[in-house]
């Protein structure tokens, strides 16, 4: 299916590495010029070698100046996808975690998408009709042990995208979350441990997988999407505990 893409333009945040690398890749496979933003210099040059024509921006989403000087230059953007993010403390009680631990995750998970959208609203505006993906993760309903502070933010997330899509209604701009559960990427190894996903027990899709779920809702296909989450768990959450 022709995604009807070809000729537009993307900013892809943490396009380095994981998905956002991914999502780069699936988005000029489908013939859009990708703006690569990522805070590793060497890691999203190296991504940009397979997106042609794109551009590289580098900044931490997490800093105002930064992020609004890297994207003053940009004057239309067709999409929006925010990719950047951390996981934060895995396996620590509230009790072990310091407020500063705490302020980073929502710093990179929360807070960076609000400032990127914040400065990127004008380019998207100029586009007429534009797409906004916020990934988010399945995280935000439900929990694994030990990963308060980033369930709590990719819950944030997902409630930002709704709210966002009802602030700009009537726009064109639309705003959808992608919530995948685990992704084999170099942050869940770096959590979970290699062995994990060599003879992983549970179900692992792939980088590849969660960025043709976001090049679908950044497509004008999807153009009635507005406000929602695509969760992507293997049917994981429609399961009852009812025990029959």
């Amino acid at each position: 299916m022709d995604l009807q893409l070809r000729g537009t333009s993307a900013l892809v945040t943490g396009a380095g590495s994981g998905i956002g690398r991914a999502v780069a890749s699936a988005l000029a496979a489908e013939g859009v010029r990708v703006v690569l933003l990522d805070r590793d210099e060497s890691a999203v040059r190296d991504a940009a070698r397979t997106c042609p024509d794109s551009i590289v921006l580098v900044a931490d989403v997490t800093d105002e100046e930064q992020t609004s000087s890297e994207l003053a230059s940009l004057e239309r953007l067709d999409a929006v996808v925010c990719c950047a993010g951390i996981s934060g403390p895995v396996g620590s009680g509230i009790e072990e975690i310091s407020l500063g631990e705490w302020n980073a995750v929502f710093a990179v998970n929360v807070t960076g998408p609000f400032l990127v959208l914040r400065h990127a609203l004008p380019a998207l505006r100029a586009a007429g009709a534009a797409s906004v993906v916020l990934v988010s993760s399945d995280s935000a309903f439900v929990a694994s042990p030990g990963m308060a502070p980033y369930c709590a933010s990719k819950a944030a997330l997902v409630q930002f995208a709704r709210a966002l899509s009802v602030d700009l209604a009537g726009t064109g701009i639309r705003v959808n979350t992608v919530a995948p559960s685990v992704v084999d990427t170099p942050m869940s190894r770096g959590d979970l441990g290699d062995a994990a996903f060599d003879a992983a027990d549970f179900p692992v899709q792939t980088a590849d997988e969660v960025a043709a779920h976001v090049a679908y809702l950044v497509s004008p296909r999807s153009r009635a999407v507005n406000g929602t989450t695509l969760l992507s768990d293997f049917g994981y959450t429609a399961r009852s505990g009812f025990p029959a």
